[in-house]
């Protein structure tokens, strides 16, 4: 081991149910490469996330329910960890541990809240909850744009397989997380993987098979069997350094299926609060110093995740709050058979729900033995008024110290980071007034479109970090028949414009490679042209996008404005 270190591998699949794998009895799916880490190490029985990502995320990240740490939802700045939060990034990176997350971030994008600055010395991918297409996309490295090379879960391994091996070569150890955009919508994947799934009889079957939708779960498992052989190159890597034996790697899901599939019996899906929406795998393999094959029946939690790997890797870190999570070391490296009996709470849009050992109570107060009744079919509360009302007591007291949803979040985005080259304002986290339309419900990658009149306009409420020099960029589409806009950006009391004088309509993105028809925005190749220079000072208001005149149709259509600090 690097310095007596061991290195850390991290992987975090996204939409994928507990059921998605043929470890856990799924005859539908062969993932032999994630079953290893269970038949070589450690799996978990009763591991919980939450209902959706940025919470998950946010979980794993800080070690506390994601409420404490400011995370209230998915998009438009909600998703965003609190600033005195320490994350697993900065425990790992203070001990000596070259950092990087390759993937989805999905816990903010500008600076101070990006994955640079909240302990990753490396990052690449996307910071958005979902991402419009998955074959060589717009993504990020480091803050700058920069264009994916292939299918995005083949490129974040690529990527991540670099690191390490860079990191090998230096004897630094590392800690690395691979968070997969996949099986989330849309639901695309290479070919050879779709065509072992298009041929495949799907045997077994969502507990009610009419709310089933074959070909979307046929497109769901092909997503899986890629993420299945992206983690057997990652395994061979390990093997190939001659690091295996020296690195820690543990899979978990972010939350329940995306869809209506076999989830063994379970209640519930992505979003729900029930078993089925927030029961996770969680595979743990160390070689020589776990058991090979030992399964865990104590339940865990995500937010155990962060001080079971401090202990792991003997980092001492003082967090500057409680954590909600406890390490489950001594459980991994069988000291002790089972924990106490504790409780997980669970929270998703004013709803609730809390979980100890045998039981679930539910946001409307049914009570299941889930060991007896894991589909939940049986409400036995009447019948055990005792344990029902334990339960009840304890999600009160914690709904009271630990849900922060009810409070407004007024936090501005944040541009002119002084350690920031790039600041990142997407049309995702703006508000349009006039005739501008969002391309789609789902703001996460969706653009601004119909901008047709000199009263519309394109806002962000921000505050800027400092002073100083910024080249603007605008991401846009416009055919040639509506060149000639002015453009203007206002903030505070400086204001620059500049003419579209360059023509860049292309297609729609995306069609061409789903499996199944989406929900979301499709995307285009988005072209960024120079607004010019503004000078930023200090302070709070909002940045506004105008267009004053308009001599075709239309302005353009945004996508993404980018602030480059030329100031060093």
């Amino acid at each position: 081991m690097f310095g007596g270190k061991p290195n850390v591998v991290v992987f975090i699949s996204d939409d994928q149910g507990w059921g998605d794998f043929s470890f856990n009895g799924n005859a539908n799916i062969d993932t032999p490469r994630i079953d290893s880490l269970a038949q070589e190490g450690v799996s978990f029985d009763r591991f919980f996330v939450c209902p959706v990502c940025a919470p998950t995320r946010s979980e794993f990240l800080t070690g506390r329910y994601h409420s404490r740490s400011g995370v209230r939802g998915v998009s438009r700045g909600q998703e965003r960890i609190n600033l005195d939060e320490q994350t697993i990034g900065d425990v790992f990176k203070s001990s000596g541990y070259a950092t990087a997350l390759f993937g989805k971030w999905h816990n903010g994008m500008q600076h101070p809240y990006h994955p640079n600055a909240r302990g990753f010395d490396e990052f690449y991918g996307f910071c958005s909850g979902h991402w419009g297409n998955y074959f060589d996309p717009m993504l990020e490295r480091n803050g700058a744009i920069v264009k994916g090379e292939g299918f995005l879960t083949d490129d974040i391994t690529n990527k991540a397989i670099a690191f390490m091996e860079s990191n090998r070569r230096s004897e630094t150890p590392f800690f690395v997380t691979l968070a997969f955009n996949t099986p989330h919508s849309p639901m695309q994947v290479p070919d050879p993987f779709w065509e072992r799934l298009a041929k495949r009889e799907i045997s077994m079957r969502h507990r009610e098979p009419a709310k089933e939708k074959v070909e979307f779960t046929r497109a769901a498992l092909a997503m899986c069997e890629n993420i299945d052989w992206n983690v057997g190159r990652i395994l061979d890597t390990l093997s190939e350094l001659g690091i295996e034996e020296e690195t820690i790697v543990l899979y978990f899901n972010d939350n329940g299926p995306n869809s209506p599939r076999w989830n063994e019996g379970m209640k519930g899906r992505k979003g729900s609060l029930d078993e089925g929406g927030v029961r996770s795998p969680l595979f743990i393999r160390w070689p020589g110093r776990f058991t090979e094959g030992r399964q865990i029946k104590s339940i865990a939690s995500v937010t155990d995740l962060l001080p079971t790997l401090m202990e792991l890797c003997e980092i001492e870190a003082n967090p500057p709050r409680p954590l909600d999570g406890k390490s489950l070391s001594a459980l991994l490296l069988g000291k002790v058979d089972q924990t106490s009996n504790r409780s997980i709470f669970t929270h998703h849009r004013g709803r609730f729900s809390i979980r100890d050992q045998r039981y679930r109570l539910d946001n409307d107060g049914r009570l299941f033995h889930i060991e007896a009744d894991p589909g939940q079919q049986h409400d036995i509360a009447a019948s055990q008024p005792e344990m029902a009302q334990r339960l009840s007591d304890e999600l009160d007291r914690l709904k009271s110290e630990a849900v922060l949803n009810a409070q407004p979040d007024d936090r501005p985005f944040t541009i002119g980071h002084p350690d920031a080259v790039w600041t990142q304002l997407p049309a995702r986290d703006a508000i349009s007034t006039g005739n501008i339309e969002r391309s789609n419900r789902y703001p996460n990658c969706s653009y601004f479109l119909n901008w047709s009149g000199p009263e519309d306009s394109i806002t962000w409420n921000v505050e800027s970090l400092s002073e100083g020099n910024f080249e603007v960029q605008v991401y846009y589409a416009c055919p040639q028949e509506d060149l000639g806009s002015t453009i203007e950006l206002e903030f505070l009391d400086r204001t620059i414009e500049a003419k579209v004088a360059e023509a860049n309509d292309p297609p729609l993105i995306g069609a061409e490679n789903d499996r199944i028809e989406r929900a979301e925005s499709y995307v285009k190749e988005w072209k960024p042209m120079t607004l010019g220079t503004i000078r930023l000072t200090k302070g709070r208001g909002p940045l506004i996008l105008r267009a004053p005149t308009i001599p075709g149709k239309q302005a353009m259509e945004f996508r993404l404005l980018m602030l480059k600090k030329l100031d060093s």
